[in-house]
């Protein structure tokens, strides 16, 4: 191997810092029968006592433990609260009630730019769909302008026929359990009412094996309001009574109107509050002392320990507050909440066994691998250019309809990649990324298509 880090690919190994892998959702007396020493209780948290090492439970359950690690995850921003037309798209719960409320819809509205709204506009059929986004650009979480110009025809065309059903099961959970309070490892909005039963997050096949089509016979039909944020959201007979029933051009009657900054106004069945997640941090804060990052989440150090003694934390809920390297950054993402559940257990049983751990290589890099509008994304390390100013020199590749490769380079040296559609190049990249190879003497030939450069660089 290139950098003198050989390693040995395992089944869904992309490359040594990517892996792609199947999210399925199995009952927890799957995990018990496989390892005798685990014991799931579907509970939810009432109280943690840091200090005293102990956890209460809504039921009445006292848990004494020696380590413990916070993996609670994140709640969705809403637009506003306790509004039956605005949707959050967390868990399997919210996605098959969306589903639901879809199968009668004719229009809805998405807000946010992230990853869910991302998949949803383009999996959406049979409705017309309004796309509020923020940003200048769709998608500016994971990429620039020149790659959304790339993705956006992908929305007026038709999608592919899915080669395979996804392996994806929902299980119900019996018992009390299941309408009390917050819950331990829940992911859902339901957590902060304290009404719903705990629910993992989605991943990121969510929207594979369920139908997400409309009431209309019309394919996709969306249209992007850029710049743009809801200002204000009114109910059907409030919006009458408005000023704005006589401003708007839309003439039907909906249940639910959504008035956006750019000043236009919107009738739908229905809003899709995908802004994005805050940490769930509430029900382990009172009493004790945690120190919280500036995005609420508990902060941890480079062995995912948060400042109560024997407590860790990993994944949504967490905040990494040890110094990065120059090629990695925390987003709250399924890829990163897996490494750091691994690496947080890591962390537990080395400290019960008096052992030193070193940081886990897969903070080394920023990887993602994922999938929009039918295509294959992988990001690397600072794709956007986080963090460099106008210290970055940007390369593009860009076959319409077929590819798009971007490359950040500072000094003459690989700093981050996006690579969209069938590259092949993600573990060339990596490795130069990880290097630091002066490539100064290739220039613009670095993207030539003409140009093996897998096989150069081997």
């Amino acid at each position: 191997c290139p950098n003198g880090n050989p390693y040995t690919p395992l089944p869904g190994q992309v490359s040594k810092t990517l892996e792609e892998f199947d999210v399925e959702e199995r009952p927890s007396s799957v995990l018990e029968e496989k390892y005798a020493n685990l014991r799931v209780i579907q509970s939810a948290v009432k109280a943690l006592h840091a200090q005293q090492h102990t956890l209460q439970s809504v039921d009445g359950l006292e848990i004494h433990y020696e380590k413990l690690c916070i993996c609670s995850g994140g709640r969705p921003k809403l637009l506003t609260q306790d509004n039956p037309y605005v949707l959050g798209i967390r868990d399997t719960d919210s996605a098959q009630e969306f589903q639901k409320r879809l199968s009668k819809a004719k229009r809805i509205v998405v807000v946010g730019n992230g990853g869910i709204a991302l998949e949803l506009v383009y999996e959406v059929e049979g409705c017309e769909v309004i796309w509020v986004v923020k940003d200048k650009a769709i998608g500016n979480t994971f990429f620039d302008a020149g790659a959304a110009q790339f993705l956006i025809p992908s929305l007026d065309t038709d999608k592919p026929e899915r080669a395979a059903t996804c392996k994806r099961a929902r299980y119900t959970i019996e018992g009390p359990a299941a309408t009390q309070g917050l819950a331990v490892g829940g992911d859902r909005q339901g957590q902060r009412r304290g009404l719903e039963e705990p629910g993992s997050a989605l991943g990121p096949d969510w929207h594979e094996g369920i139908s997400l089509r409309g009431a209309e016979e019309v394919p996709h039909r969306v249209s992007v309001e850029y710049q743009s944020e809801v200002k204000q959201i009114y109910t059907h007979q409030d919006f009458l009574l408005s000023p704005l029933a006589s401003q708007t051009a839309d003439t039907g009657s909906w249940p639910v109107y959504a008035q956006l900054t750019n000043g236009k106004t919107f009738g739908c069945d229905f809003i899709i509050s995908a802004t994005g997640v805050v940490p769930n941090t509430e029900p382990f804060l009172h009493g004790n002392s945690f120190a919280l990052a500036e995005d609420s989440g508990l902060k941890v150090d480079d062995h995912m320990m948060t400042t109560e003694p024997d407590i860790y934390a990993a994944g949504d809920v967490c905040t990494a507050g040890w110094e990065p390297s120059h090629l990695w950054q925390q987003m709250r993402l399924w890829t990163q909440a897996r490494q750091m559940g691994w690496y947080a257990g890591r962390c537990m049983a080395a400290d019960v066994l008096s052992e030193t751990i070193e940081l886990d290589f897969c903070f080394e890099l920023f990887s993602h691998i994922t999938k929009f509008f039918n295509y294959k994304v992988v990001l690397l390390g600072k794709f956007n250019g986080q963090g460099l100013g106008l210290n970055q020199e940007l390369l593009v590749r860009c076959t319409k309809g077929h590819e798009y490769v971007k490359v950040v380079l500072s000094g003459g040296r690989m700093l981050g990649a996006v690579l969209i559609g069938e590259t092949d190049l993600e573990e060339t990249f990596e490795n130069l990324i990880l290097n630091q190879m002066d490539l100064t003497p290739y220039g613009e030939e670095l993207l030539n298509p003409n140009i093996d450069i897998e096989d150069y660089f081997d």
